[in-house]
């Protein structure tokens, strides 16, 4: 079960309590054709996660800022149903990067992979000076030394799902690389010109889809919506393995 690179999700992948919790109803179904606010602020979101519509586990998507222009962003998976509950799959990713010219530039980042009696760890360095960046770890065998040349603009995938929330505009075209996991790959996007309703549970919101073209027989959408900051769904699909969702349902922190 691939439950990572999609995440640019992926997750990319791509995660109400009582008091102080901004799980906003986005207030009325309000437009999200205005730019989103490109200054970051930390925050917390906890994503219900499905496969083929079945409900999986938790991911939490976390932002912290950790001096001056340097970040970083976290997201967790733990299986919690099914066969993922019963392997204990837990699955923690991490990128630390700086803001530079408003840019998310990474600087390192790490990926750890609990199931059943096995740990998994990666670990890449994002070398600006040298103009490369190289993974060590539990690295698969044909990527192990490779050192992949950076440009700028590069990006992890956890950084890509920052930037489609920050670029998020009527229409546009949105094209990164993402360089993560020892792999390089053009990403480029369409952002839907209309908004469009997402219910998570309870919870409306007005959202932005955005969907991954030119990429095969791999399917990502991402939906953002205007003031909260991360996106609200994502929707991945990997060949022929099945669908993960990840479902917004709870948040906090301040708005940009």
């Amino acid at each position: 079960m691939r439950l990572m690179h999609a995440v640019p999700l992926i997750v990319a992948c791509m995660w109400l309590a009582p008091a102080g919790l901004r799980a906003q109803q986005v207030a009325p179904l309000a437009p999200a054709d205005q730019a989103v606010p490109t200054a970051l602020a930390p925050f917390t979101g906890t994503y219900q996660v499905f496969r083929d519509d079945k409900p999986l586990g938790r991911a939490t998507m976390r932002l912290v800022n950790t001096t001056g222009a340097r970040w970083r962003i976290d997201l967790d998976i733990l299986g919690t149903r099914g066969l993922a509950g019963i392997a204990g799959i837990n699955i923690q990713q991490s990128t630390v990067f700086d803001v530079v010219g408003g840019q998310y530039r990474p600087v390192t980042q790490a990926t750890v992979r609990h199931a059943l009696f096995r740990t998994r760890k990666t670990t890449g360095i994002y070398d600006w000076g040298k103009g490369t960046a190289r993974w060590t770890g539990d690295i698969k065998a044909s990527r192990r030394g490779r050192e992949i040349a950076l440009q700028p603009g590069d990006m992890s995938g956890l950084l890509i799902n920052l930037a489609l929330v920050r670029d998020a505009r009527p229409g546009a075209t949105l094209r990164y690389r993402f360089v993560d996991d020892g792999r390089m790959r053009p990403h480029e996007y369409a952002a839907s010109a209309e908004t469009e309703g997402v219910r998570v549970g309870d919870i409306d919101y007005e959202a932005r889809r955005i969907d991954r073209v030119q990429s095969g027989n791999d399917r990502t959408v991402v939906w953002v919506a205007r003031d909260v900051p991360l996106p609200v769904r994502i929707h991945m699909k990997d060949g022929d393995d099945p669908a993960l969702d990840l479902m917004l349902i709870q948040y906090q922190g301040a708005t940009p």
